[in-house]
């Protein structure tokens, strides 16, 4: 009995250890658990875009038709300066005033067939700046905010003070008035030279300095109407006409914009004065919504607000550059005139009820 009691005694040890090692080969046995990877953010490297290659000018093709309200010569020269920057562009510029040619570009809206507006008066292109294109031009840092639309949808070119000019062959320097007012001197009754605002952007910006130079609206308009008498019914179509009439004696004077008075400078018998409460609206250049040559279009008002076309149109035709960096060379500083503050959110808002008006007082 002692000796079964033993032997049971023995396979429950060994039964026991045989269970001991086959828990230890199984722990051992068991995979260890897969180290997971700790989570990392997929790192993409930023694929830096090669920078666009700069086009040759000889490498700028097409064409580029200009609408420009500008004289002759320095519309040519302009023109001529930049096809010798760009050979490679054809320009075709058609001229007239600065309002034929923005009714034309409002009448060609729906089928563009001009590319940029160079020239006319700031005022008249805001009137007109839903069928412009904001542009923000590569001279963008060198032109004040107050020579450029707050939209981008013009931009200033050339600031322009008004001037009165006179034949000193048919009037005395004495009598040249020196004041809006002093264009009702019935003496000078017929002897004016004036274009019709209708037409002409520098005449609608000279109509506004009149109405701003009185106290109210309504004394702007008493004297416009008693200007108007005194042009006795003769009004010209072209603000263009003006100096030259006067410079081949048809006229006393005339109502005029300093770039085309300055170019008699040296005719003895051509001279030319800043009014009292002038004002310096400047000329603007504007991309024509739609346009069919946009690239080249862009590139021509670039250049017209670039350094070398606006020293060379300052040193040639006297047209006073709007660049900060660029001097007016024989133009007085515009610190130097008596400016008046000109409204110009009027003048652009309500030129078509102003137009009306002069146009009634005109027939009446």
């Amino acid at each position: 009995m002692k000796k079964v009691t033993r032997l049971l005694a023995l396979l429950m040890v060994l039964a026991l250890a045989l269970g001991s090692f086959a828990c230890a080969k199984t722990e051992e046995a068991a995979p260890a658990e897969e180290a997971q990877p700790e989570a990392t953010e997929a790192v993409v490297e930023a694929t830096e875009e090669p920078a666009p290659v700069e086009k040759a000018p000889e490498d700028y093709t097409g064409s580029l038709v200009v609408y420009s309200p500008h004289d002759a010569d320095p519309l040519n020269a302009g023109v001529a300066l930049f096809q010798e920057k760009y050979p490679n562009i054809t320009v075709e510029v058609i001229a007239g005033g600065t309002g034929e040619l923005c009714q034309r570009v409002v009448a060609e809206s729906a089928n563009p067939q001009g590319d940029v507006l160079w020239g006319g008066g700031a005022d008249t292109l805001a009137a007109y700046a839903d069928y412009f294109t904001p542009y923000v031009c590569a001279n963008d840092e060198f032109i004040a905010d107050t020579f450029k639309d707050a939209n981008d949808l013009w931009i200033g070119e050339s600031p322009l003070p008004m001037v009165i000019i006179y034949n000193k062959t048919l009037i005395d320097e004495t009598s040249v008035p020196t004041t809006w007012e002093g264009l009702t001197d019935p003496a000078l009754k017929g002897k004016i030279a004036y274009a019709s605002p209708a037409k002409s952007g520098s005449a609608y910006t000279q109509l506004c300095t009149m109405l701003f130079s009185q106290p109210t609206l309504e004394e702007g308009w008493a004297l416009v109407e008693q200007f108007i008498a005194n042009l006795d019914g003769k009004i010209q179509e072209s603000s263009g006409n003006c100096h030259k009439l006067v410079a081949s004696g048809e006229y006393s004077i005339g109502v005029t914009i300093e770039k085309s008075a300055v170019l008699y400078k040296d005719n003895p018998d051509i001279g030319y004065l800043y009014p009292a409460s002038d004002s310096a609206v400047p000329d603007g250049v504007a991309l024509i919504k739609g346009c069919p040559n946009e690239e080249n279009a862009k590139l021509f008002i670039d250049f017209v607000t670039g350094y070398d076309c606006q020293v060379a149109q300052n040193a040639d035709w006297a047209r006073r550059p709007v660049r900060s960096d660029v001097s007016p060379v024989g133009l007085p500083e515009l610190s130097s005139l008596d400016l008046l503050n000109y409204d110009f959110d009027y003048a652009a808002n309500n030129k078509e009820s102003i137009v009306e008006q002069w146009n009634d007082l005109t027939v009446g």
